[in-house]
């Protein structure tokens, strides 16, 4: 089938299933957008003022949404994605019952879990908790506004590590991790076990509008019951921590998806490589330096120690860096999300990555 904003999505699904099956396709995989070619000239569409009301108007989410995917091409394994922003409202911790502040830009969440104890077994997402419930009704909604016309996002509502933080406050977790480490770890399967059960409801709102795939956050597309892992947490503990106490819960999340990629996300998280790659069931890792770092090829012998274990490598660079990047990484199993000025540099620069597209193994 087509998309009213992705034309060849039939040839993208194939292409995406390709590289998660870490099959060579005669390129990398490549995620692309750009201005559309005869994009209308209309004006953004304003956001309410007030940020309570405009994480939660979801008549000014279509209309963002739809602004957005008139005016971009999607090329390459791109797909227009219908969301309506992840400001934190709806994440695990607040569906617990966790209080969220909202910004103009991104949300605060204020721990829940004091005192000593750690015992997370009494948290229970009740149906009429508000973040909850409008989760829900925004997939729904967001169901019947995308259908035949984008993907649906399944959310960002966090995973290891992050959930509990939000829940217990990062600075008290870094000390529980030294006092009560054996309460951390059956904390976060706990949880993680509640993530499981959140996103197979998510995901029977999403599976039918993405042709039994997922998206999410992410820039891309996975068939199945795909997410983007992720702890961004670990960037303040060691890599004997990390393994001890948190790989567990990643490990469950990945048994249970059908593909995931793990978002590593900033320089202190490449500690953690070595213990992720041993994962067996962990498909794919996004190696991303953070803001103010270098490229990520910068750190090309974390991006090779990635391909040298057999995983799919995710990166975000722009344009004029893929062509480097596929002259130093194999094309097998690596996917690149960029960016053009113009549909023409867009389509110019898929055709380009056939030809600098090289299969190392």
């Amino acid at each position: 089938m087509s998309l009213l904003y992705k034309d060849d999505w039939d040839q993208a699904m194939e292409r995406s299933q390709a590289w998660w099956a870490h099959e060579h396709f005669g390129r990398c995989g490549l995620w692309v957008t750009a201005r559309r070619r005869n994009a209308p000239d209309e004006p953004r569409p304003v956001a309410p003022a007030d940020p309570d009301v405009k994480w939660t108007d979801l008549d000014y989410w279509a209309r963002r949404n739809e602004w957005d995917f008139r005016r971009t091409f999607y090329g390459g394994e791109a797909v227009p994605i219908w969301d309506c922003g992840y400001p934190g409202r709806e994440c695990v911790a607040a569906f617990l019952g966790a209080a969220v502040t909202l910004g103009p830009d991104t949300g605060w969440i204020d721990p829940i879990l004091g005192g000593e104890g750690l015992d997370v077994g009494g948290l229970r997402i009740e149906a009429q908790n508000r973040w909850w419930r409008f989760t829900l009704d925004a997939l729904k909604f967001g169901a019947e506004a995308a259908r035949g016309r984008a993907c649906l996002a399944t959310g960002a509502f966090g995973g290891a590590g992050d959930t509990l933080a939000g829940l217990r406050g990062s600075e008290r977790l870094l000390y529980d991790l030294v006092e009560r480490p054996d309460e951390v770890r059956a904390a976060e399967l706990a949880l993680m076990d509640m993530w499981i059960d959140v996103f197979r409801q998510f995901h029977a709102v999403t599976a039918a509008v993405n042709d039994g795939g997922s998206t999410g956050w992410f820039p891309l597309w996975g068939p199945g019951k795909f997410y983007a892992a992720q702890c961004d947490f670990a960037y303040m503990i060691s890599p004997a921590m990390f393994r001890d106490i948190f790989l567990p819960a990643v490990a469950r999340q990945t048994e249970f998806l059908d593909q995931t990629v793990y978002h590593v996300d900033g320089v202190g998280n490449f500690n953690h490589v070595d213990a992720l790659c041993e994962l067996p069931r962990l498909q794919a890792l996004q190696i991303l330096p953070g803001a103010g770092k270098p490229s990520p090829l910068h750190y090309m012998d974390v991006l090779r120690k990635v391909q040298a274990a057999g995983k799919n490598l995710h990166i975000s660079i722009p344009a004029q860096e893929v062509r480097p990047a596929l002259e130093q990484l194999s094309a097998r199993g690596l996917f690149i999300a960029t960016s053009c000025e113009t549909e023409e540099e867009a389509r110019a620069l898929l055709r380009n990555a056939e030809k600098w597209s090289r299969d190392r193994g």
